[in-house]
C-alpha cells in the first residue's frame, strides 16, 4: 500500500518536473528567439547607420543618401515599401526624394488616375514620384504640421481603391526628420495587405532611424554648403586672376612723364579700374573709373566698360567725346540702379599739359612742385549709365591743366578717401593730400606707396569696405 502511494508520488513528480522542464525549455526557445531576432534587428541598424558614415566617408551624392535612408529603413522594420519627402527651399511644400517601387500611396490620388491604372499601371509611381504635399494637406502634411510621429492601422487608412489591392495601405508609419528643431523632411513605411501591425518596438526603432535620417540629411546639407564655398571661391579666385590680367601689371614708359598707379580690391573682385591705353604713337591714354556696387556684377561692368573705352579711345583726341560715345554704347546695358564713374585724360609727348575729363568722378589733384599746394580739379560732367544722352552729352566737358616739371596729377577712387578706422571715421581728403604732399618731391612710385600704406596703417584690423585705386602722373 505504502509503495504504491509512494511510487504514484514519484511519478507525480515526474511528470511535473517533465511540465515544469517543458515550459521552462519552450520559454528558453522563446528567449533565444526573441535574442536572436533583437541580433538580427541590431545588425540591420549597425548595417544601416554604418551604410550612412560609409556613405559620407566616400562622398555620398544627395540622391544615393536618400535611397540609403528609405530602404535602410524598410530593411530594418521589413516593410513594403517607404518614400522621403523633403521641405523645399522656400518652405512651402514637401517635395518627393525617393519613393520605393510598390510603396502603397499614402496620398490621396485623383480620381482620372485611378480610372487610368488598368490601363497605365506605371502612372501611379510617377504620380507619386512627383506629387508635393502641402503643409496640412493629408497625413503627410499633417504630420508636417504637428511635428509629431503618426501611426495608421487598419480601416482608418482605407482611403484608396478597394477593388485594387496594389492601391491599399493596411498599416503606416509617418515621421519627420527634425534636427535643431527644424524639420528637414518626412519619412513614410507603409505595408500592404495580408501584413501585420506596427508593433510598439517598432515605432519605437522607426524613431531612432528618422533622428540618425534627419542628423544625416542636416550633415549632407553643411557638406553641400562647404562644397558650394568652396567651388565658389575657387571661380571666384580665378576670376580675380582673369581679372587681374585686365589692369596695368606695369607703368608705361611715356616721354616727359613718369607714372604709377595701384588698385587695392576690398574682395576678391574689383569694381574699380584704371588703365592705359596707348591712342597713337604720340599719346597716351589714362582712366581710373570706378563702377557702383561691388562683387561679381560690378567686376563685370567693369570689363565690359574696359573694351568698350579702349574700342573707343584709338586715335582720340578729345576724352569728352571719347566719354560720349563710351556712354552710348553702356547706356542701353547698364541696370537703373548701376553706374560708373570716370576720368579720362590724354598726355602728349614733350606737351606740358594734360587733357581730360570728368563723368562723375572724384576730383582729380594737382600738387604743384615749388609751394607744394594741392589744388581740385573739377570739370563738369555727370556719371556714364544714367543719362541715355542729351544731358550727358550737354555736361561733359573737355579742360586741360597745364603742368610745371616736377608737377604731380593724381587720380584716385573714392574708396581711398572713404576708408574707415576702428571708430568708423574717414581716412579722408585731407589726409590723402597731407600724404602727397609729404611725398610730392620722392616720386609718383613712393607717392602711390605712401599712400596705400597710411590708408591700410589707418584701416588696421577693419574689414575694407570699398576697393582703392591710385595713379599719380608727375611732369618730369
Amino acid at each position: 500500500m505504502w509503495t504504491f502511494v509512494f511510487f504514484a508520488l514519484f511519478i507525480g513528480t515526474l511528470v511535473a518536473l517533465g511540465i515544469v522542464l517543458a515550459a521552462f525549455t519552450k520559454k528558453l526557445a522563446e528567449l533565444e528567439k526573441e535574442r536572436a531576432d533583437l541580433e538580427v534587428e541590431e545588425t540591420r541598424v549597425f548595417d544601416f547607420l554604418h551604410g550612412l558614415g560609409e556613405a559620407f566617408s566616400e562622398g555620398v551624392r544627395t540622391a544615393d543618401l536618400h535611397r540609403l535612408i528609405v530602404e535602410g529603413a524598410i530593411r530594418i522594420l521589413e516593410a513594403h515599401g517607404g518614400a522621403l519627402y523633403l521641405v523645399d527651399k522656400n518652405e512651402t511644400a514637401l517635395v518627393p526624394a525617393f519613393v520605393s517601387n510598390g510603396c502603397p500611396p499614402v496620398v490621396e490620388l485623383p480620381k482620372h488616375l485611378l480610372e487610368q491604372l488598368p490601363t497605365n499601371p506605371h502612372s501611379l509611381q510617377s504620380f507619386i514620384s512627383i506629387h508635393s504635399v502641402k503643409r496640412g494637406e493629408g497625413i503627410i502634411g499633417k504630420v508636417w504640421e504637428s511635428g509629431q510621429v503618426h501611426v495608421l492601422q487598419g480601416p482608418e487608412i482605407a482611403f484608396q481603391d478597394g477593388r485594387d489591392p496594389s492601391l491599399q495601405v493596411h498599416s503606416a508609419i509617418i515621421g519627420p526628420l527634425q534636427y535643431r528643431r527644424k524639420i528637414l523632411g518626412i519619412l513614410v513605411l507603409a505595408n500592404g495587405p495580408m501584413s501585420t501591425p506596427f508593433r510598439k518596438d517598432e515605432i519605437s526603432l522607426f524613431k531612432t532611424i528618422a533622428e540618425q535620417s534627419a542628423f544625416a540629411l542636416y550633415n549632407e546639407a553643411i557638406y553641400l554648403q562647404a562644397s558650394e564655398k568652396k567651388r565658389l571661391d575657387q571661380d571666384l579666385q580665378t576670376a580675380r586672376e582673369i581679372q587681374s590680367v585686365l589692369l596695368p601689371s606695369y607703368s608705361p614708359n611715356f616721354e616727359g612723364y613718369e607714372i604709377a598707379g595701384v588698385n587695392i580690391p576690398a574682395h576678391q573682385l574689383s569694381g574699380d579700374y584704371f588703365d592705359y591705353i596707348e591712342i597713337d604713337a604720340n599719346r597716351l591714354g589714362i582712366v581710373i573709373a570706378d563702377v557702383s556696387g561691388k562683387g561679381i556684377g560690378a567686376s563685370l561692368i567693369m570689363a565690359m566698360c574696359r573694351s568698350v573705352l579702349r574700342s573707343q579711345a584709338t586715335g582720340a583726341t578729345s576724352p569728352s567725346e571719347v566719354l560720349r560715345r563710351v556712354n552710348n554704347l553702356l547706356y542701353p546695358d547698364m541696370k537703373e540702379d548701376m553706374f560708373i564713374s570716370m576720368v579720362f585724360a590724354i598726355l602728349e609727348k614733350d606737351k606740358p599739359f594734360i587733357s581730360l575729363s570728368r563723368a562723375g568722378h572724384e576730383p582729380p589733384l594737382l600738387c604743384h612742385r615749388n609751394t607744394l599746394e594741392v589744388e581740385k580739379i573739377l570739370p563738369r560732367g555727370m556719371a556714364l549709365g544714367i543719362d541715355k544722352g542729351p544731358v550727358f552729352d550737354r555736361i561733359i566737358e573737355d579742360t586741360v591743366i597745364e603742368l610745371a616739371p616736377g608737377d604731380t596729377f593724381i587720380l584716385y577712387t573714392d574708396g581711398a578717401c572713404e576708408a574707415l578706422d576702428a571708430n568708423s571715421m574717414e581716412f579722408g581728403i585731407a589726409r590723402l593730400i597731407q600724404n602727397i604732399q609729404a611725398n610730392a618731391n620722392n616720386g609718383p612710385r613712393e607717392i602711390v606707396k605712401s599712400a596705400t600704406q597710411e590708408i591700410t596703417n589707418f584701416i588696421g584690423n577693419q574689414r575694407q569696405y570699398d576697393d582703392i585705386t591710385i595713379i599719380a602722373i608727375q611732369k618730369l
